[in-house]
């Protein structure tokens, strides 16, 4: 499919035609300002698939290495929270190691 750039200053002219063409004949058109590409139009349903790829690829990149704290957490009784063991230490302000 071959995509069409518009500058932004002739798209203001004919975005009623653009957003036709776009939602209806299932162009994808850019708009360029200054001679460089800076947003496109697209359908809803290519938004979609965009997003869909957009979180298909977020959740491929989580990865488990290893134990976390909550799988190596004492089992909990029914009822009770899972506890957890945190060190932490509390420095007042100015008083941080450069």
């Amino acid at each position: 499919m071959s995509v069409e750039t518009v500058p932004f200053t002739v798209a203001r002219g004919q975005l009623a035609e653009l957003m036709g063409r776009v939602a209806y004949g299932g162009e994808r058109i850019v708009l360029s300002r200054h001679g460089k590409p800076a947003v496109a139009l697209v359908s809803i349903a290519d938004l979609e698939r965009l997003q869909a790829m957009a979180e298909r690829e977020e959740t491929s990149q989580v990865m488990t290495l290893g134990k976390t704290s909550f799988d190596l957490a004492e089992p909990s009784r029914q009822g009770e929270p899972r506890r957890f063991d945190i060190a932490a230490e509390q420095v007042p302000p100015g008083d941080l190691a450069p």
